[in-house]
């Protein structure tokens, strides 16, 4: 395990909520920690909007089964979180770290980039 400076207990209440719902596939407890305006990045696409994001967390990962392990984080300042998640599953490859990058706004998050 990589550990990058912040535990997960030290994170923002939002970003673990996130974090927890998208794991559990609660795209409702998920969708409510973004603001009305946030945009989402995950492999090269960007959603905007509520609506949009909605869409993308019951898409997002269905067609895989895995595993998320929390290996690290940093925090840069009180509205940029980078989380690195491990996953584990019958993805191509298997094995994926994957940064989580949230952009928050207050107690939602307005931008999340998930990248490699």
């Amino acid at each position: 395990m990589t550990d990058t400076g912040t535990s997960w207990n030290a994170l923002p209440a939002v970003v673990t909520t996130y974090l927890t719902a998208h794991t559990s596939r609660d795209v409702a407890a998920a969708l409510d920690t973004f603001t009305a305006d946030a945009a989402v990045t995950d492999e090269g696409h960007t959603v905007r909007g509520r609506d949009a994001i909605g869409a993308w967390l019951n898409k997002a990962g269905s067609e895989y089964t895995f595993t998320t392990t929390f290996t690290g984080a940093t925090v840069s300042d009180s509205d940029h979180v980078d989380v690195v998640q491990r996953l584990e599953g019958d993805f191509p490859g298997g094995v994926a770290d994957l940064h989580y990058r949230f952009t928050l706004a207050g107690e939602l998050i307005s931008g999340l980039v998930i990248e490699p």
